[in-house]
C-alpha cells in the first residue's frame, strides 16, 4: 500500500523535501514555461546519499530479520549480510518521518493549490495524448476511466518528474530498524521490515541490483509511488514485455494504478463524489471521523441533516467528506465507493479529491 501522504514539516524540513523530489511534494511551477514533453520525463538522478554505513547486519533486530529471510525465503545468509552492511542509515528519512508540530489548521484550498495548477494540467493533457491507447486499454479491462489514472500518476510524480533519489534499500532499512520514537513506532516498524522483505523478494524474481531502486523517503517506487509490497501484490506488465517496471514503463504504470483501484473497490461506472451542504442545527456530525468507507444510505444522511446538491443514486451508500478551510466554511461531500476506492492509495480525503480534481481538470483541458 502507498505511504500515507506526509503531514508539513518545519521551513528546513520543506526546503529539504523540495530538493529530493519526495513523493507527491508540491512541484515548483513557472506559468510562463511550457512543460517538458512526457516522453523526455525519465532523467539520470544522483541518489541521495545515506549518512553513513551502519553495519546493520550487527545489530540484533537485523540479524534476526536475516534468520527470518533465510528460513522463509531461502536467501543465503552470508550474502543477505553483505547486502545489508552495504546499506546507508539514512537520518533524513527518519526526520521527514517525524511527526508534524502542532500548526496551522487544515486548508484544502491551499492543499488543492498545489496539484490542480497550469504545468500539472499541461502536462497531464500531454501524457494523455502520448499514451491515449494504453489508457483506453486500462480503463476497457478495468474499469477505471482514464481521467482518475491521469489524475493519480499527475498528483504522485507530475508524470514521472518526481519519482524521488532516495535508495530504496537506504530509507526502508533505516525506517525499518531506526524509526522515529512515535506512538505507533512498533506498528511501523514492522511494515516497513515487510517493505524491506518484498524489495528483496521483488529484487530477486526481477533478476535486478536492489541498490537500483529509487524512490520516495518512505520507499515508494516509479511513475506511480508504490511501495515494494504494492508492486508484489498488484503491479501488472501492461506493456507485455515480460517485466514490471513502474520506474521506466509509464504503460506498465497505467495499468497497474488501474488494477491498484480494482482491487480495492472500485466499481466500473459509479460516480465519486457529490457536492454537498449540512444543516448545523441536525446530528450531521455523527458521520464524521467513520473510516475510509462508504456505509449510510442517503435516506439516513438527508434525515441527519446532510442535503446533496446533486441527487445522486438512492440504492448507493456513502460517507460524509468533510474539506476543512482553515478560518473559512469547510467543503462538504458525498463520497461514494468509488471515492474511498482512491483513499486506499492514500488515506486522505484532501488526496482523493486532488485526485479527482486533477483528473477533471485535465480533462477538460484536453477537451476543451
Amino acid at each position: 500500500m502507498k505511504f500515507p501522504f506526509p503531514s508539513k514539516r518545519s521551513a528546513s524540513l520543506l526546503a529539504l523535501s523540495s530538493i529530493l523530489a519526495l513523493s507527491g511534494c508540491a512541484f515548483a511551477t513557472d506559468t510562463n514555461k511550457k512543460p517538458a514533453p512526457v516522453a523526455k520525463a525519465k532523467k539520470v538522478v544522483k541518489p541521495v546519499q545515506g549518512d553513513e554505513f551502519a553495519n546493520f547486519s550487527q545489530w540484533g533486530d537485523v540479524s534476526n530479520f536475516i534468520d527470518q529471510m533465510v528460513e522463509k525465503n531461502g536467501f543465503d545468509k552470508r550474502q543477505l549480510q553483505a547486502t545489508l552492511n552495504k546499506t546507508h542509515y539514512v537520518d533524513s528519512a527518519i526526520q521527514l518521518m517525524k511527526p508534524a508540530p502542532p500548526g496551522k489548521p487544515k486548508n484544502w484550498a491551499a492543499y488543492r493549490a498545489r496539484f490542480v495548477e497550469p504545468v500539472r494540467i499541461n502536462a497531464g493533457v500531454a501524457f494523455w495524448n502520448q499514451y491515449a491507447d494504453a489508457l483506453a486499454r486500462a480503463e476497457a479491462q478495468y474499469g477505471v476511466p482514464a481521467e482518475i489514472i491521469v489524475g493519480i500518476i499527475g498528483v504522485e510524480t507530475v508524470y514521472g518528474r518526481n519519482t524521488g533519489n532516495f535508495r530504496v534499500m537506504d530509507a526502508i532499512t533505516t525506517l525499518a530498524f531506526a524509526y522515529p520514537d512515535t506512538p505507533n513506532r512498533t506498528a511501523r516498524m514492522n511494515y516497513f521490515r515487510g517493505e524491506l522483505e518484498n524489495t528483496l523478494l521483488f529484487a530477486r524474481d526481477e533478476n535486478i541490483d536492489p541498490f537500483s531502486l529509487l524512490g520516495s523517503y518512505a520507499g515508494a517506487i516509479g511513475w506511480p509511488q508504490f511501495m515494494p509490497g504494492s508492486i508484489r501484490k498488484f503491479a501488472v506488465d501492461f506493456d507485455g514485455n515480460g517485466h514490471i517496471d513502474l520506474r521506466n514503463s509509464p504503460v506498465d504504470a497505467i495499468g497497474s494504478v488501474a488494477n491498484f483501484l480494482v482491487k480495492h473497490g472500485w466499481r466500473t461506472g459509479e460516480p465519486t463524489v457529490f457536492p454537498a451542504k449540512v444543516d448545523m442545527t441536525e446530528n450531521w456530525q455523527r458521520f464524521i471521523g467513520q473510516g475510509l468507507e462508504a456505509k449510510f444510505t442517503l435516506a439516513e444522511m438527508k434525515a441527519a441533516g446532510v442535503t446533496p446538491l446533486v441527487e445522486p443514486p438512492a440504492d448507493m451508500l456513502f460517507g460524509l467528506v468533510d474539506l476543512q478551510n482553515g478560518a473559512d466554511a469547510s467543503e462538504y461531500w458525498l463520497g461514494a465507493p468509488n471515492f474511498f476506492a482512491i483513499t486506499q492509495y492514500n488515506r486522505s480525503f484532501f488526496y482523493a479529491m486532488s485526485v479527482i480534481d486533477l483528473s477533471r481538470a485535465v480533462r477538460a483541458a484536453r477537451n476543451p
